[in-house]
């Protein structure tokens, strides 16, 4: 199998916050954020399996800090498991201050599933080739986690 480095399908999108982000409590309204999350993970799967991807299931989906109106909102994906026909991706969100500084406001765990031309999973064309000490730990974690959907599914959740 063909393998392709974590950093071959990172993904950082930018976003700018604005009215239509904000929700009551004059905070980003965390349904557009959860949008904007699984977009990035979408954006990630494709780029590392180069299939068009649906999302199976997020999991983990911490919201940390809050961020507010005119916020610099930074979303970094980056795949940290492969399965057969599924990918893991971790998104992590942050807000950006003048200086670079960025406060993360959330992590989440999406997994992606490679589509065929008739919409049904495929199997996913490249492994991944895990470069430091903390992709490897991920993919320790990818594993339990993936073992974690599979037991969760058959409990029928």
């Amino acid at each position: 199998m063909r393998k392709k480095y974590v950093e071959d399908s990172k993904t950082e999108q930018f976003r700018l916050l604005k009215y239509e982000d904000i929700n009551g409590a004059n905070r980003l309204f965390g349904g557009k954020l959860m949008a904007w999350i699984d977009e990035v993970a979408s954006v990630t799967a494709r780029r590392h399996c180069e299939a068009e991807v649906t999302t199976a299931c997020i999991d983990n989906l911490q919201f940390k800090e809050p961020a507010f109106l005119g916020n610099m909102v930074v979303i970094i994906g980056r795949i940290t498991y492969v399965g057969r026909s599924s990918m893991e991706v971790r998104v992590d969100s942050y807000v950006e201050d003048e200086k670079g500084f960025r406060r993360p406001i959330n992590r989440a765990y999406v997994t992606m599933v490679a589509l065929d031309e008739k919409e049904r999973p495929k199997e996913v064309a490249f492994g991944l080739e895990l470069e430091t000490e903390s992709e490897k730990a991920e993919w320790e974690s990818g594993m339990k986690r993936a073992e974690l959907r599979k037991q969760r599914r058959k409990e029928g959740f």
